[in-house]
């Protein structure tokens, strides 16, 4: 098929030989007009990883030149990406573009200088391989995994919360929830309307870990109101759920909303937490280490709506001390990803926005594999290697 160029050029060569006249000449030629701009991007060269130095690699890609290869490899990039218009890439050169494109909110157009491919083709290719990396990879934190979330590992996990002065001594993570504004759609507003921040947004919940890790992210949700904050317990026996709000009841939940409690039930976290929260020794949780009431084993709300006494006041301030590490969390997915911090250009009925948030944050793991973040430097505890990670 050809493409309007190729049309055009041939509509000026039938008129200079005189098989069309100035009027039919003018017709065709708006006809078949390009809507969008002809980039000469035949004028600069393909890309080539070798030509870039360190500090070009960390600034467009997020990742230092050498530890490209190695993430290319762990997330089994293949040789080669084919798009449905029959366009080739290298694999190494697919993975870039989408760096590119999410490390910092740039237009195609923009990206021309570097890889030298046309606009359409490098769109159809950043999708490609976020789908690739979506559905190769998404399992590691939308779903248990067992390689950061096995008992000796939450066992650990505990301990160095512990250690920093949480009144729980068996918290192995923080749960927190994380509204990200997207562009107004133009139908179907009020699905993804947010009433407590006033915005549309999509909502996600994020299960952080002490060594900087994100071990479980849900979303994205669109009936979501309101932040949630839960935190996860650990010791000699299972693991609790802890609430630094009350969640109330679900009930009576208004369109463009959705309950802390309906985030957390629809996540099925829960259910994983019975299923695989076990301490290495295996024994039942004893409901009387805690001083609260819990809504369920797994569940529990912090000292609030009572006359509070100075023990649950330290109590409730000593786990928001270590409870401000899952911000941290959110903050460098949109600080080394800071395209989905753009929300003009998140529009949900163009974009996989929930989908390109899920990969940013699978992203932000390998990158702290590869150079731990605040959270583990404040809990002084390393990530896994990258290639234990992705195992």
């Amino acid at each position: 098929m050809s493409s309007f160029h190729e049309v055009q050029e041939q509509l000026l060569l039938s008129y200079e030989d005189g098989i069309l006249d100035e009027d039919e000449f003018l017709l065709l030629h708006e006809q078949f007009m390009p809507k969008n701009p002809n980039f000469s991007y035949e004028e600069y060269d393909r890309f080539s990883l070798d030509e870039m130095n360190d500090a070009e690699c960390l600034a467009e890609f997020r990742f230092r030149k050498h530890d490209l290869q190695i993430l290319s490899e762990v997330l089994q990039i293949p040789d080669s990406f084919r798009c449905y218009q029959r366009s080739v890439v290298d694999g190494m050169e697919g993975l870039c573009i989408l760096l590119r494109r999410l490390s910092y909110p740039c237009r195609y157009s923009d990206m021309i200088l570097r890889f030298g491919l046309p606009v359409p083709v490098l769109s159809m290719v950043s999708n490609d391989v976020l789908d690739f990396i979506y559905n190769t990879h998404r399992h590691r934190i939308t779903q248990w995994n067992h390689n950061v979330l096995n008992p000796a590992a939450l066992q650990i996990y505990s301990n160095v919360i512990s250690g920093k002065g949480a009144a729980l001594h068996n918290c192995f993570g923080i749960v927190d929830g994380t509204v990200r504004p997207v562009c107004r759609p133009g139908e179907h507003q009020r699905v993804i309307y947010n009433g407590h921040k006033r915005v549309h947004a999509l909502q996600f919940q994020c299960v952080a870990l002490p060594n900087g890790l994100i071990g479980n992210l849900f979303g994205p949700v669109d009936k979501f109101c309101g932040e949630g904050l839960y935190k996860e317990r650990v010791g000699d026996f299972n693991f609790t759920m802890f609430l630094t709000r009350n969640i109330g009841r679900v009930s009576g939940v208004k369109k463009g909303r959705k309950h802390d409690a309906g985030m957390l039930a629809d996540s099925g976290l829960l259910q994983d937490l019975q299923r695989f929260a076990n301490s290495p020794a295996g024994s039942m949780p004893d409901r009387r280490t805690s001083k609260m009431d819990p809504h369920r084993i797994y569940l529990q709300t912090p000292f609030r709506n009572r006359a509070l006494t100075a023990p649950m006041i330290a109590f409730n301030q000593s786990m928001i001390t270590v409870r401000e590490s899952v911000e941290w969390l959110f903050n460098d997915i949109v600080n080394y990803f800071k395209f989905m911090d753009f929300k003009k250009n998140l529009k949900i009925s163009l974009s996989s926005v929930g989908k390109m948030y899920v990969v940013c944050a699978i992203l932000r793991n390998a990158l702290t594999c590869l150079y731990p973040n605040q959270t583990s430097q404040y809990f002084i505890l390393d990530p896994p290697t990258l290639q234990d990670y992705f195992s």
